[in-house]
């Protein structure tokens, strides 16, 4: 097989074995990995340069991501699998962990507190979106043995600040209470929150 290049846009470079192209890289890569145009190759060579250069995406797209917002390992992977295959996207996880920017426990604390005290979510919906993300039961078995979660305490704040208007709506009260205990609030943490709020005796 002949393997010959040609430039893309930007930094790309275009592989192509014996006329035909397959696979795209960048000016970096090929720079360490320069493989002289008309240079007669075999499959296995082949095969090993393309796994560089999918262990090398599979990287590049871990910063990336990391770089926008913390991850868990299950959610990095699911979204590396829609561009780079499961060895490549497993290897670069890998390397994510070696480094220290992957970790499912610091994670976890964080997104605790952000879906606690920014948020307001009750201890429920808390739980729910921590397994959508991908966060291990017992990582947030431990997290709610040693963290706290005021059901009422949230109520009077989303009551207070997001639901404030539609209580001076005709029936508001009764719209903000069915709301809240779609979003996991029992019957009493929101007759709780909503008798606080009426007698004075909830300081935010």
């Amino acid at each position: 097989m002949i393997i010959t290049h040609t430039k893309g846009r930007g930094s790309k470079i275009h592989l192509h074995l014996d006329g035909e192209y397959q696979i795209t890289t960048d000016v970096d890569f090929w720079a360490e990995n320069f493989i002289k145009d008309g240079t007669d190759i075999d499959e296995d060579e082949w095969q090993e340069l393309v796994t560089k250069i999918n262990y090398k995406k599979a990287v590049n797209k871990c910063y990336d991501l990391l770089s926008r917002r913390d991850h868990s390992v299950k959610e990095l992977r699911t979204k590396l699998l829609r561009t780079v295959d499961e060895i490549s996207a497993d290897k670069a996880i890998d390397r994510m962990l070696e480094l220290g920017y992957l970790n499912d426990e610091h994670y976890a604390e964080v997104l605790f507190k952000h879906l606690r005290d920014d948020k307001r979510m009750s201890k429920g919906f808390i739980k729910q979106e921590m397994y959508k993300r991908g966060i291990s039961s017992d990582i947030i078995n431990s997290l709610f043995d040693t963290e706290e979660v005021d059901n009422v305490s949230s109520a009077c704040e989303l009551i207070l600040t997001k639901y404030s208007r539609k209580l001076n709506q005709e029936g508001g009260k009764d719209k903000v209470f069915a709301t809240l205990v779609r979003k996991g609030f029992t019957y009493s943490d929101v007759k709780s929150a909503f008798n606080m709020i009426e007698n004075d005796e909830y300081e935010q």
